[in-house]
């Protein structure tokens, strides 16, 4: 059985040309890039040379790129590092109720730590408002922190208008780009933002292995101690294959960006459009338009969202209910439920996100399987038996 993977999401493989520019630093270029004989500064310049590159694509200043274990950590440390290092200016956070928990749970722990933490609704798409944003501003506002692109519905929130916001204010402003990257172009300035976190593994890069930009100036106290590494900015000698593959990712993410985004956003559109036609009872998930090009969320009535992606899985074809991150809970989605789902609906909702290495013979084979899968498992729900019988 062929497999079809369409969990891009939750991450993608590494590329060939990736892997290829990371080899060399496991076994021959192996050295320290903290000591200061010649292997190692061969291992400092990579990564001088990867950190010029990733601020060429968010519009950064070169000083202003920090090496992470991934996403979370940059999360993390944007968060803890800031409302740490401006507490004296107040308590308050500014998020929505839809973020990754990387997010979330890091608000969690602060509100436990005696700040506050205002958690903004969103409309039925997964959009905040922004005058709801500018009247949630107080006096004690140290903090906003709003994601780019929802990770599980694929919503793109009005950064530049956040930002612009968050700095007329004189307030931070860190955006969870994560999912966002290699989909839309980013320019840092230009959107006013102040922190953004991204991770190598959703750009067909390695995991273990994120960034955060600090802009120059930005109050941030720093996550992790120890040595001097990041210019002191956050200790552990460096993961210098890592850090040279989330930079070839990054490269090769925005090389005939237009092209191959305009391809998988054709397929996406067949994808979300035949479900919706072909299966009854079926709901995007999400806004129509504004949404990542790769990403497809669909609700279905009278169904469980686990048995169908075990049914998905059955047929050859991976998938996800929601956040990679929570696959092991029970719980409905919190973002569907922000969106205003109910929680028997909120069950029944499939991701789909597509890569670059989508076909549209992939498309074409989950459309073909998806009705069939769906009915079978309404034809042994109760619930269903009975809204047919009322609605004959």
């Amino acid at each position: 059985m062929n497999r079809i993977y369409l969990d891009h999401a939750a991450t993608t493989p590494v590329k060939p040309e990736v892997l290829d520019a990371m080899m060399p630093y496991f076994t021959q270029s192996f050295g320290n890039p903290s000591s200061i004989y010649q292997v190692a500064q061969i291992n400092k310049k990579a990564i001088d040379d990867a950190r010029e590159t990733i601020a060429k694509h968010l519009g950064a200043n070169t000083n202003e790129i920090f090496f992470t274990s991934g996403g979370t950590e940059a999360d993390n440390w944007a968060i803890k590092g800031i409302v740490e290092a401006n507490k004296n200016k107040g308590n308050h956070i500014i998020t929505t109720k839809i973020e990754h928990h990387a997010v979330l749970h890091t608000c969690e722990y602060l509100e436990k730590q005696g700040f506050e933490v205002t958690y903004l609704d969103v409309n039925e798409e997964g959009v905040i408002d922004l005058e709801v944003l500018k009247a949630a501003i107080k006096d004690t506002t140290i903090l906003i922190s709003i994601m780019y692109a929802n990770n599980e519905v694929g919503t793109i929130m009005p950064i530049k208008e956040i930002g612009a916001i968050a700095k007329e204010r004189g307030i931070a402003f860190h955006t969870d780009a994560v999912q966002a990257i290699g989909q839309v172009r980013i320019d840092v300035k230009e959107q006013n933002i102040d922190a953004l976190s991204l991770s190598g593994h959703k750009i067909y890069g390695p995991k273990g292995i994120g960034v955060l930009y600090i802009r120059r100036g930005l109050r941030i106290t720093n996550l992790i101690h120890g040595g001097a590494q990041e210019r002191g900015r956050r200790a552990g000698t460096e993961n210098v294959p890592a850090i040279v593959g989330i930079a070839k990712a990054m490269e090769l993410a925005y090389t005939d960006f237009e092209v191959k985004n305009e391809r998988i956003k054709g397929l996406r559109d067949k994808l979300m459009n035949g479900i919706l036609e072909t299966i009854p009872y079926s709901k995007l998930n999400g806004s129509i338009t504004n949404r990542l090009v790769n990403n497809v969320n669909i609700g279905f009535e009278f169904v469980e969202g686990e048995s169908l992606l075990l049914l998905l899985d059955m047929n050859g074809v991976a998938a996800s209910s929601g956040s990679a991150c929570t696959s092991g809970s029970l719980d409905p989605s919190h973002v569907l439920l922000a969106l205003g789902l109910p929680h028997e609906k909120a069950h029944g909702s499939l991701r789909l996100t597509l890569g670059e290495g989508t076909t549209e013979q992939e498309v074409d084979y989950v459309l073909e399987k998806l009705p069939a899968i769906v009915q079978r498992m309404r034809d042994m729900s109760p619930l269903y038996e009975e809204f047919m019988k009322n609605n004959q």
